[in-house]
């Protein structure tokens, strides 16, 4: 009996120690997060400063396999969130532009989604109460439901606020996910960094196929200025009109995850580049 107590007793101890000692390392791998994040942010800033246009043969666009640090271990990667269609572009200046709402509804369509959900998020993010249509919805369409609610008339804070937009099913944002982004102010797309549905959805008369043999050529060459995206597009006898375009980016997004002994810690986090302030973390999570 005295030696049962014992090894209980033993074993309680050391399931403690185990326990503490996961804590530190957690904290540790915490604290490697807000490191690793505080450096990305000033490589950011070092490359803004260093060069005018962001693309994707960057050290910053190369993923992080497994970096040692102090006894620890770090993973991840950045990308431009200004190569997505930005969701809240579509309340630029309060009400949206056709410009945008063209773009929209020609990556609606290329992905096989109806083209009326631009007006639902459009409705969504702008700031009247008018309905656009057709597909819009306000105030009237939502206090319908069960639970009724009101539309937000302001700008999303993540992708997933589409669940609450009429029209909007879980399959729909899952197929559109890879090619938006809601960031916290209107943006350009960058043509550096967009992927070919986004490029094609972007310019008017673009097809997916040429949008495809633009990546392919730009991987070989980037876009030093918007002049020479224009020169390529003219070669394919393509006009540009679409303003909003460029080939510098403000947003980056980091994904990864920090690892120290058994603690690990995963992160996914919003940067913003800021000119010649620091760099800002917008948001961070760390499930």
């Amino acid at each position: 009996l005295v030696a049962g107590i014992a090894s209980f007793i033993a074993w309680q101890v050391q399931l403690r120690m185990r326990q503490s000692e996961n804590m530190v390392n957690k904290s540790q791998s915490q604290a490697l997060v807000a490191a690793s994040l505080e450096w990305i942010g000033m490589e950011l800033a070092r490359d803004g400063d260093e060069t005018s246009s962001d693309h994707l043969g960057e050290p910053w666009a190369k993923a992080i396999t497994s970096l040692p640090v102090d006894g620890a271990r770090l993973s991840g990667r950045v990308s431009d969130q200004q190569g997505l269609f930005n969701l809240n572009n579509l309340g630029r200046e309060g009400k949206a532009g056709e410009a945008d709402l063209e773009t929209f509804r020609r990556l609606l369509t290329m992905l096989k989604l109806p083209s009326e959900l631009a007006a639902a998020v459009a409705d969504w993010v702008d700031a009247d109460g008018e309905t656009r249509l057709p597909g819009g919805a306000e105030d009237s369409d939502y206090l319908r439901l069960d639970p009724p609610y009101l539309s937000a008339n302001r700008a999303l804070d993540t992708v997933d606020a589409l669940y609450r937009i009429k029209g909007f099913a879980p399959e729909m944002i899952e197929r559109l996910r890879p090619f938006v982004t809601a960031l916290p102010v209107p943006t350009a797309i960058n043509v550096n960094t967009a992927p070919a549905e986004v490029l094609a959805a972007a310019v008017d008369g673009l097809t997916l196929e040429q949008a495809r043999e633009v990546v392919s050529r730009r991987n070989q060459q980037y876009f030093a200025e918007l002049g020479d995206f224009r020169v390529l597009l003219s070669k394919m006898g393509i006009a540009l009109s679409n303003p909003n375009l460029d080939v510098k980016s403000r947003y980056f997004q980091v994904k990864g995850q920090a690892a120290q002994g058994r603690g690990k810690a995963y992160f996914e986090a919003l940067i913003e580049r800021r000119g010649s302030a620091l760099p800002a973390v917008v948001w961070r999570k760390m499930p």
